[in-house]
């Protein structure tokens, strides 16, 4: 999955080194959803519709997994340093065009450049920062980085709430830039420039295929729906692209000696399942706030400043669940520990359900607060059961794949998500105005005195419940997700035991 790297550069200035790829690792993840609170102001400075509203989200996840397994092999062909901070310039680019954007096209093309760069980042922040460790304590770090990435996805919202409140939504790219300027000081002093070595191998056939495949899905599912899915010619040819990739990669995968996804990782029975349920986390983790925080500013009307501040119940209890999980006793079975953090992502997703127009914001901080819990024991229990059977040297193919199977949930969650919240609002408003008569004493007094006027308000008042009612059934998508990989754990097996 990703190319060797295991010769990284000599390293001087440890200290600042590790807190530089840190603090990249956190606005980059940050980045993720920083626009989430903010979604209504962009849409009306670049005249992006409510359905363009997704790409957002997905342009950035999608461009970060296209980049994100190359980025050992451009390290070891062209120098960790010169890659690094070729991946800050272009971020901090990525950021420029955001401002500079006044079309949908432009705002998801500067997303693109952004999440190419974070897909680059990400990785080598994290080779950089155990380069940095003595090697015995190089295997806790894990727990260092998780929370750090998960700190930049939850209180992404909150920042950007609060900076567009005061300072409008230009203000959101240029929170990160002198953060990024910093990064790249530091690197500039202290990490070491290396030649670069021997050019490892790496499949290119198999990662285009691949990457191909799921990018075309990708863009299939957020078009659909705007395009009339197969009545558009662009859709067939975006599904036919999909179909052949998926047939070009997997016949590849059973036919080459080498590839893209060695053989190996899936004779690992741990591994593939503890895969497909971290697949199924992402597809829950930024769904969520995908979907709550245009319900709470463009359906309820909250101020983005207070929509951003609802989302820190969740980050709370899930970097706190997090950090606790992680610390659990190595004779606790981690089968039961899935099973727990599932069963409590069900629930609190179950209680969303039960969301009205008429609430206040507490039903929506409590269901947050208990699915960041769950949330945040899944993590690392699903992680540490991953490779709990995996030959340690496959452990840096194997991790490659697995956190791209959490991006990969992510972007395809939101554009699933988005694809049935725009369909079922349709369907919900037609639903509601076939039970309007002429005889009704609430259509009477809107349109006695201005028919017009009395008209359109209905219309708007429809289209908010019809909406509200089609976010609800949304937050149904994620909680069968989880019941539906919640039976794989029975499959797992305990680490010991034969696979």
């Amino acid at each position: 999955m990703n190319a060797a790297t295991a010769a990284w550069p000599a390293l001087s200035g440890a200290r600042p080194l590790r807190y530089a790829a840190l603090l990249a690792t956190y606005i980059q993840s940050m980045n993720v959803s920083l626009p989430n609170a903010a979604l209504r102001f962009i849409q009306a400075g670049t005249s992006m519709t409510d359905d363009q509203a997704g790409w957002i989200f997905t342009s950035y996840l999608a461009a970060t997994a296209i980049s994100m397994p190359v980025a050992g092999w451009l390290a070891a062909r062209f120098g960790l340093k010169t890659v690094y901070q070729a991946s800050l310039v272009l971020f901090v680019f990525g950021l420029w065009l955001a401002t500079c954007a006044i079309t949908p096209e432009q705002y998801m093309g500067a997303r693109i450049v952004q999440g190419i760069a974070a897909g680059i980042i990400a990785p080598l922040s994290m080779g950089i920062a155990l380069e940095t460790l003595p090697a015995a304590v190089r295997p806790k770090f894990g727990v260092t980085y998780g929370a750090m990435v998960l700190l930049g996805i939850v209180t992404g919202p909150a920042i950007g709430g609060l900076v567009v409140e005061y300072h409008g939504w230009h203000a959101l790219s240029y929170l990160s830039m002198p953060l990024a300027a910093l990064i790249g000081l530091v690197v500039a002093c202290c990490l070491e420039n290396k030649p670069a070595g021997a050019t490892p191998a790496f499949d290119f056939f198999g990662y285009a295929t691949f990457t191909t495949a799921v990018i075309a899905l990708q863009i299939l599912l957020d078009r659909g729906e705007r395009m009339e899915w197969f009545e558009s010619r662009e859709i067939c040819i975006e599904a036919l692209v999909s179909a052949l990739a998926f047939y070009l990669f997997l016949t590849h995968i059973f036919t080459a000696r080498t590839h893209f996804l060695g053989k190996h990782l899936f004779r690992d029975r741990n591994y593939v399942l503890s895969t497909i349920m971290f697949f199924a986390f992402g597809f829950v983790l930024l769904p969520t706030l995908a979907l709550t925080s245009p319900m709470l500013d463009e359906i309820l009307g909250y101020p983005p400043i207070l929509t951003g501040y609802m989302t820190i119940p969740r980050g709370v209890g899930l970097v706190g669940a997090f950090l606790l999980a992680s610390r659990l006793p190595a004779s606790i079975d981690n089968r039961l520990v899935i099973v727990v953090g599932m069963l409590v992502v069900i629930y609190a997703n179950s209680s969303m359900l039960g969301y009205s127009p008429l609430m206040d914001w507490t039903p929506v901080a409590l269901a947050g607060f208990i699915q960041g819990v769950g949330m945040g024991i899944l993590m690392p229990a699903i992680s540490k059961m991953a490779f709990s059977t995996l030959d340690p040297k496959f452990r840096p193919e194997g991790t490659g794949f697995f956190n791209l199977s959490r991006v990969y949930g992510s972007t395809l969650g939101i554009a699933i998500v988005q694809t049935y919240f725009y369909n079922n609002t349709q369907a919900m408003h037609v639903a509601l105005a076939s039970h309007l008569r002429p005889s009704n004493a609430t259509l009477h007094s809107l349109t006695a005195s201005t028919p017009l006027q009395g008209i359109a308000h209905l219309n708007e008042m429809l289209t908010g419940q019809a909406a509200f009612i089609a976010v609800v059934d949304q937050f149904k998508i994620l909680m069968l997700a989880m019941v539906v990989v919640l039976p794989l754990v029975v499959f797992l097996r305990k680490p010991g035991s034969a696979n």
